[in-house]
C-alpha cells in the first residue's frame, strides 16, 4: 500500500469477526481456542488501523443472537471479553484508543459490565482511533429502539411528525456518535451482514473473504483496505 493510497481509505471500518469455532474444530480444539486465538487478529486490525490513520473500527463480538448458543460458550466468551480487556487496559490507555460499546449491556453480567464501563470512561478522552465493540448487538432492535423513543418523543411533543428525518433516526441509534460505514468485512467465508449496523452500512463497501478469524492476520487487513482503494463510491449518482 503507497503513501499516495492512504486518502482513500475508508474512514470507518466495521468487521464481522467469523470463523473462530470452525478454526478450533478443524485442529481438534473447542471452540473456545478459536475464540481465545481470535484476540490476536483482533490487534493486527487495531495496530494496522492505528498505523494507516483510520479513526473508526467497530468489532462484531457478540450478537443478541449470540445469547442463545450452548451457555459454557458464552460464559467461555464473556470470561475472554474481561480477560482480554483486563489485558490491553493499559495499551488502550497509552496508544490513545477510544473504547465505546454499543448494544444491550443490560443482559451482561457486572464483571464485563462493569470491566467495560471502567475502561470507556478511562478512555474517554483519547483521539487516535474510536474503537468500537457491537457486544449483545443487533441492529433491528436497535432500530426498533429508536423508533419507541422518537414515537415518544412525538407523543409528549418534544419532536415533531413532520421533523422527523435521517439525522433524527441517527441521533436515537447506539452508534449516534460514529459516522456511516464505509467498508465492511466479513471474515469465514459466509456472504450475509447478520444483522449488523443495517442502517448503518447503507452505502458501505463490502468484503468478503473465506479466511476464517484467527488467520486473518495484518495482510489480510491490507489486502481487503487494497480491495476498497480500488472501488468508486457513487451513493446512487452515475459516473
Amino acid at each position: 500500500m503507497n503513501k499516495e493510497d492512504f486518502t482513500h481509505l475508508p474512514n470507518h471500518v466495521a468487521i464481522i469477526m467469523d470463523g473462530n469455532g470452525r478454526w478450533a474444530k478443524k485442529i481438534g480444539k473447542k471452540r473456545a481456542f478459536g475464540h481465545e486465538n481470535g484476540t490476536k487478529s483482533v490487534r493486527d486490525c487495531i495496530d494496522q488501523s492505528m498505523k494507516l490513520g483510520i479513526k473508526n473500527l467497530t468489532l462484531y463480538v457478540f450478537s443478541t443472537e449470540n445469547w442463545n448458543r450452548p451457555k459454557y460458550e458464552v460464559s467461555a466468551l464473556m470470561d475472554l471479553l474481561v480477560y482480554s480487556l483486563e489485558k490491553e487496559r493499559l495499551n488502550l490507555i497509552d496508544k490513545g484508543i477510544k473504547l465505546s460499546v454499543i448494544g444491550n449491556l443490560e443482559k451482561l453480567k457486572e464483571k464485563p459490565k462493569s470491566k467495560l464501563k471502567g475502561i470507556i470512561s478511562e478512555t474517554k478522552s483519547n483521539k487516535k482511533l474510536n474503537l468500537n465493540l457491537a457486544i449483545s448487538y443487533g441492529s433491528k432492535q436497535e432500530i426498533v429502539n429508536a423508533i419507541r423513543e422518537v414515537s415518544n418523543k412525538v407523543k409528549n411533543n418534544i419532536i415533531s411528525e413532520k421533523n422527523i428525518d435521517e439525522n433524527i433516526i441517527n441521533e436515537h441509534l447506539y452508534t449516534r456518535n460514529l459516522p456511516s460505514v464505509d467498508f465492511l468485512i466479513r471474515t469465514g467465508g459466509e456472504k450475509r451482514v447478520s444483522n449488523f449496523l443495517l442502517w448503518q452500512i447503507a452505502y458501505a463497501e463490502m468484503y468478503f473473504t473465506d479466511v476464517l478469524w484467527p488467520d486473518f492476520k495484518k495482510e489480510n487487513f491490507i489486502e481487503a483496505l487494497d480491495d476498497y482503494q480500488k472501488r468508486e463510491r457513487r451513493f446512487g449518482k452515475i459516473n
